[in-house]
């Protein structure tokens, strides 16, 4: 059984179909990506499955259970994480503050000794670069997207959606980026990566589902769906990182 499961799923913005009948399924203990053009519909998608927006059409199945619609709090406490393209962290906490509450939301009934525990750990895990007691507001891009990873982790998901995560990057920072997305999933979590950064996404991802203005166009095999003239036609003029 898959552990995500899409049929149908559609959403609309008025008279703007933003994502059309998309149908995928992501196995437990994969990497999937999730790509497309600028525009394509992705990250309204993984707000469709995070529990941000409610789609208008079809369903949404996690570990079996129907979530169609469920809110991101619920989501979130069936064990699903995610990042953000703009990471939003409470800008006037520290860093352990941050990744405490979402500690603390995972589990709600950990005292908060334990929550901090487990926020310095998965800091440590994540390799975050500066002093735990850092401002989240004095936090740059790159170490901002660390601390939203660390967020999501800590709320302890089966299921990890990242949203552009190596948007911002530099070529020489990707490697340590993949490495520590193969230690997540090989540590039990699957990952659904939206992304633009074809290195990254071929490097890890076995399957992948393109959308072009908000339907699917492809899906399968990395190797086989990167080589298709439909999926490098959508891409022409778009940021494609080979």
């Amino acid at each position: 059984m898959a552990l995500l499961e899409l049929n149908g799923v559609t959403k609309r913005f008025g008279g703007l179909t933003a994502v059309n009948n998309v149908t995928f399924s992501v196995e437990e203990g994969e990497i999937f990506g999730l790509i497309g053009p600028n525009g394509a519909g992705k990250s309204t998608l993984l707000n469709c499955l995070a529990g941000s927006l409610r789609p208008n059409g079809g369903t949404v199945r996690f570990n079996g259970q129907d979530t169609t619609g469920m809110s991101a709090d619920k989501m979130c406490r069936l064990g699903v994480g995610r990042t953000f393209q703009i990471p939003r962290p409470f800008p006037r906490m520290t860093v352990l503050e941050n990744v405490v509450v979402s500690a603390s939301f995972g589990d709600p009934h950990a005292e908060r000794g334990m929550a901090a525990d487990r926020a310095l750990k998965i800091l440590q895990y994540v390799d975050f670069p500066r002093p735990v007691s850092t401002i989240a507001g004095h936090l740059n891009a790159v170490q901002l997207k660390r601390l939203d990873l660390a967020r999501a982790l800590a709320s302890n998901p089966k299921l990890l959606f990242l949203d552009e995560f190596a948007s911002g990057l530099t070529p020489s920072e990707l490697t340590p980026i993949a490495a520590l997305l193969r230690k997540i999933r090989d540590d039990g979590v699957t990952i659904v990566m939206v992304e633009h950064v074809m290195r990254l996404i071929l490097d890890l991802c076995a399957n992948l589902a393109v959308l072009q203005y908000g339907e699917l166009i492809a899906q399968g095999d990395a190797s086989t769906v990167a080589q298709d003239e439909k999926v490098r036609e959508a891409y022409l003029g778009a940021h494609f990182i080979l």
